[in-house]
């Protein structure tokens, strides 16, 4: 199983769509600050998932949901929850 994934920054109103096949490890390594693109805006939470069965299918929806279409989606399904942060 792979996962799509959202994080939220609410002290930096920023999101970060990325992938993996562990969540709880890889929420636990952006907020270690090992990752070089989000380090500078954790605390990161996560907000969203979803599984795929293979790689090429959650690669497909990763690369949708960093596109601007894909940003107005996480805005329009995402964005009413942030405040409860």
């Amino acid at each position: 199983m792979v996962f799509v994934y959202v994080l939220f920054s609410k002290e930096f109103n920023k999101f970060y769509v990325g992938l993996t096949t562990n969540l709880t490890e890889r929420l636990r390594t952006h907020n270690a600050g090992k990752v070089t693109s989000t380090k500078a805006y954790k605390p990161w939470t996560m907000v969203y998932n979803e599984s795929y069965p293979t790689l090429i299918a959650a690669r497909n929806r990763e690369k949708y949901l960093k596109s601007a279409a894909g940003r107005k989606w996480r805005q329009k399904n995402l964005g009413s929850h942030l405040s409860d942060l």
